[in-house]
């Protein structure tokens, strides 16, 4: 595949993943107790997904090119980013019932899912151009994980004061920003290594599963819920193995 085309297949993959921004137009029409009930599987699927995309796809491409060393730096600085994130723009993924929002705290979502989506885009296209086949689950995996994050910064925009349409509008702006980290890193990858960028992709995705989607999922009493919920968990595991068997 030619440079020009991976940089085509960047910008169309990064304006898709934009425009996953839209689906919290769904949360207009359903009832809050509904949405809950169809989200926290989705989220049990991204959870495992993410996993699955870091550890079968993109650490296995990003350390065949790196010192194990500075390997490990690059997806504990992923890991860690997010972490500050969370800390410093009190970002949370998934909140859709999240109580007593106020107004202040939407523009800390919006900033703070702007520059989630910054360097997803980073790492998701570095990945791309290091093995199109792991970009391609990377991209996945991510989309899986957009979906229930979209529909509840949505429900928290509207919760804190928004107007649906505006939310939707902005929550859109805010997503622009993957295709423009995903252009970044095709710049970037004319220069330099960019298997670095790739753990760094890897150290989002488990930082994201592991401190936000798994606590939503593992924090229900019902028994009949929680065995859905890891089902569905392991569900987004395998399906990441069996495609990275296939792709070998």
């Amino acid at each position: 595949m030619t440079q020009t085309n991976n940089l085509v297949w960047i910008i169309i993959g990064g304006l898709l993943m934009s425009a996953i921004a839209m689906v919290g137009s769904v949360a207009t029409v359903l009832q809050p107790a509904t949405l809950e009930r169809l989200l926290l599987p989705i989220v049990s699927l991204a959870a495992g997904s993410l996993l699955g995309g870091a550890f079968f796809h993109m650490i296995p491409k990003g350390t065949a090119a790196l010192d194990p060393t500075l390997a490990a730096v690059w997806l504990l600085g992923g890991f860690t980013t997010f972490l500050a994130l969370e800390q410093f723009l009190h970002w949370h993924q998934t909140h859709y019932a999240s109580a007593q929002v106020r107004k202040p705290v939407t523009f800390l979502i919006l900033i703070g899912d702007a520059i989630h989506n910054f360097l997803g885009g980073l790492g998701i296209a570095s990945t791309f151009l290091i093995d199109q086949r792991a970009g391609v689950v990377a991209w996945l995996a991510a989309v899986a994980h957009e979906i229930p994050q979209e529909l509840g910064d949505f429900g928290i925009l509207v919760h804190g004061g928004w107007r649906p349409r505006s939310a939707l509008t902005w929550n859109l702006l805010s997503a622009l920003t993957f295709p423009v980290g995903a252009v970044l890193a095709y710049l970037v990858s004319q220069h330099m290594e960019v298997a670095g960028l790739v753990l760094f992709g890897a150290g989002n995705f488990i930082y994201i599963a592991a401190s936000d989607l798994v606590p939503e999922i593992k924090a229900q009493r019902s028994f009949g819920r929680a065995v859905v919920h890891l089902g569905f968990f392991a569900m987004g595991l395998a399906l990441t193995l069996v495609v990275a068997y296939a792709l070998h």
